[in-house]
């Protein structure tokens, strides 16, 4: 790297090794059945031997661990301790577990728990269905807002400016499979506000449908946003309404639980 390039590094305050090394965990975490060094270089675009001797580092902090079993890369229990303190950093997960409970035992299919992240979705919690096939979007995945049913939930409390940044942006993020025009996008939104719950209908993954509604904090803004997912078999369009209105009831029942309040209720 030039010094110019070096410069600049350190003006934006950014520290090249660092980068390189949180990039490396972030794609462990996207697949876990793990990476072989090969691919991880291939998906980074680094050196293999850049790669090799990130990932020694790693291991020694059990960032990462490999397995000489089948010679694959994993992320390690450090990073688990680290992503337990950002979920206990969130309050409103523990006391949403029996609701997430409640809803998968009504429905039997998953329930989750999702907030906002840099105009994506990332699941925080999950009480999974105890179907034999189960429809599971993992704890720590991140699906595009407009693409997802807890995102749409969201994104029609937004004020318009708002939608129209992170649609701006999202071309920079990972893109659905297909996309949304911006016209079906204001549409389902103006249903949302109508019925009080989303849907996602095959919108991110062929087969997987979900409903979600929003949980709300005590300034009536979205605090995060629940839902229900499974194979589009099951969640069949005659019963996303009747699920619809129960995550529309659970999401307000939580609400008031955790002290927030609904739009247009006045403040205690």
């Amino acid at each position: 790297m030039s010094t110019s390039d070096d410069k600049a590094k350190q003006r934006s305050g950014s520290i090249q090794s660092v980068e390189r090394a949180m990039t490396l965990l972030e794609v462990l975490g996207e697949d876990e059945e793990g990476y072989r060094l090969t691919d991880l270089a291939s998906r980074t675009g680094l050196p293999p031997s850049t790669v090799h001797r990130m990932l020694t580092t790693l291991e020694k902090r059990r960032f990462v661990q490999f397995d000489q079993s089948d010679g694959m890369w994993h992320v390690g229990r450090a990073v688990f301790t680290i992503g337990s303190a950002f979920v206990r950093q969130r309050n409103f997960v523990a006391p949403a577990l029996p609701y997430l409970r409640r809803l998968r035992d009504l429905t039997r299919e998953t329930a989750n728990l999702g907030v906002v992240d840099d105009g994506e979705v990332v699941v925080l919690s999950q009480i999974e269905s105890r179907e034999i096939m189960r429809a599971i979007t993992r704890v720590g995945g991140r699906v595009p807002m407009a693409a997802s049913g807890m995102g749409k939930a969201i994104l029609a409390t937004y004020a318009e400016a708002d939608i129209d940044a992170i649609i701006a942006a999202s071309p920079h993020r990972r893109a659905a499979p297909q996309p949304l025009s911006r016209a079906e996008l204001d549409r389902q939104l103006r249903a949302v506000r109508r019925d009080g719950y989303a849907l996602d209908d095959e919108d991110f993954v062929p087969g997987l449908r979900c409903v979600a509604a929003v949980v709300y904090n005590a300034q009536a803004e979205a605090l995060c946003a629940i839902s229900v997912s499974g194979l589009a078999q099951r969640l069949t369009t005659e019963r996303l309404a009747n699920i619809g209105q129960l995550l529309n009831e659970t999401a307000r029942d939580l609400t008031h639980a955790l002290g927030g309040r609904m739009p247009g209720q006045n403040a205690p």
